[in-house]
């Protein structure tokens, strides 16, 4: 028997494998970065990203979901940042996790519309927010490392 919140399940699910994604991408370019001070800034945004994968396999489960453990493609995504943060450094590999994050608030505003409404308060209200905090907070650690250089 199909599950009426099928739709909803699949959609909720691409979000928990962008997060998961996004949880690898950080945790691999922490690995290859040198500077302690970064490294702690960016495992807080890890750990963002981390609540934000909580979150989502509860909702994917409440759904009566199946909710997913792994990046699948998005992966894909944190093998890249992995191998751009050992071969072209710091900055390169902070730029792509701004693209990431840039990605990621532009995946969940353009399918927030295809959600029922009480899973659109749940993305509105405690998933796109830390999405744009973390956003932010990459963007002033990379305008601050610029001013610095």
């Amino acid at each position: 028997m199909k599950n009426p919140n099928e739709s909803e399940i699949e959609q909720l699910n691409s979000f928990l494998r962008g997060e998961l994604s996004a949880v690898e991408t950080y945790t691999q370019c922490i690995k290859k970065l040198e500077d302690v001070d970064l490294c702690v800034r960016l495992g807080q945004l890890r750990a963002s990203h981390a609540a934000r994968v909580d979150l989502l396999t509860a909702r994917v489960a409440r759904s009566g979901g199946a909710p997913d453990s792994t990046s699948g493609a998005w992966g894909a995504f944190a093998k890249f940042a992995e191998g751009g943060a050992g071969i072209f450094g710091s900055s390169a590999a902070i730029s792509m996790l701004k693209e990431g994050e840039d990605h990621g608030k532009s995946v969940y505003l353009a399918n927030l519309g295809d959600l029922n409404a009480s899973n659109q308060r749940f993305i509105n209200g405690e998933i796109l927010p830390e999405q744009l905090r973390t956003r932010d907070m990459l963007a002033a650690i990379i305008e601050v490392r610029d001013l610095q250089n």
